[in-house]
């Protein structure tokens, strides 16, 4: 028999993975499962890619950003994540499927339409990101064309890109040269999340045991568990989040 690691812990069995699906995720049931939908913490910091994008403009036209921030709070905020859970039940809610489908529907509709209030009174070719902003949310979530548009390569351009392009545009009426540079900007933190976040879901949605335990220099052992393994990442998310609406937050007052 081997004798004890210096912490006072054998290998033992593998140890059973029971963790929540998101480390936002509320305990499952009623409105908590409503709560959990919206991925408040991420909903929040795409959000912030509009802010960023609208306070560039040259002039910042505060009924034109809380439009378009309102459009992307039903668009990504509900719809996407109403279809994204329709799919497949990564949250593990228990929201019935028709309800899903209304408030994907509903909330994509409400988005299309303040889009069309704001092209038919500022600027007409605002129209053309309608058509292209429900394609991504839609192809995006329901994995469409055997999910070629499910990539990290599509996150960061439709998660991260597209709303500063958006958000600039709503409150500029045109595209200026620095909105190439703040897309590219979220474009690249998106695409940090997503490599961040990939890790944390696997381990969290799909392994059913942890097995095995670490080895330090000083011979002591730590035995493996889903939280040991997710912590790093989530951290990171978790301050990555905080920091994007930060961010938001310091332009809203530099140009009020």
């Amino acid at each position: 028999m081997s004798p004890p690691d210096r912490a006072g812990v054998g290998a033992g069995p593998p140890a059973p993975v029971v963790a929540r699906p998101a480390w936002y995720a509320l305990a499952g049931g009623g409105w908590r499962d409503y709560v959990t939908l919206l991925h408040l913490p991420y909903t929040a910091w795409h959000l912030s890619y509009v802010v960023l994008g609208g306070c560039l403009a040259p002039v910042v036209a505060w009924a034109r950003l809380g439009a378009a921030v309102a459009a992307f709070a039903l668009a990504v905020g509900v719809g996407a994540h109403a279809l994204d859970e329709l799919r497949g039940r990564p949250l593990r809610t228990e929201i019935p499927g028709w309800v899903l489908v209304g408030l994907a529907g509903g909330s994509l509709t409400g988005a299309c339409g303040i889009g069309v209030v704001g092209a038919l009174t500022f600027r007409a070719w605002l129209g053309l990101l309608i058509p292209l902003g429900l394609f991504l949310v839609v192809a995006y979530n329901l994995e469409l064309v055997g999910g070629r548009f499910h990539s990290d390569r599509w996150f960061g351009l439709g998660w991260g890109g597209f709303p500063v392009v958006c958000g600039y545009g709503a409150v500029a009426g045109d595209l200026g040269g620095v909105t190439v540079l703040a897309a590219g900007f979220a474009v690249l933190v998106s695409l940090a999340q997503r490599a961040l976040s990939s890790q944390v879901r696997d381990l969290r949605r799909r392994v059913v045991a942890v097995r095995g335990e670490l080895e330090r220099a000083d011979a002591s052992r730590e035995p493996l568990e889903v939280g040991r393994l997710t912590a790093p990442a989530e951290t990171g998310l978790r301050l990555l989040s905080v920091a994007t609406v930060v961010l938001a937050a310091t332009l809203i007052a530099s140009r009020i």
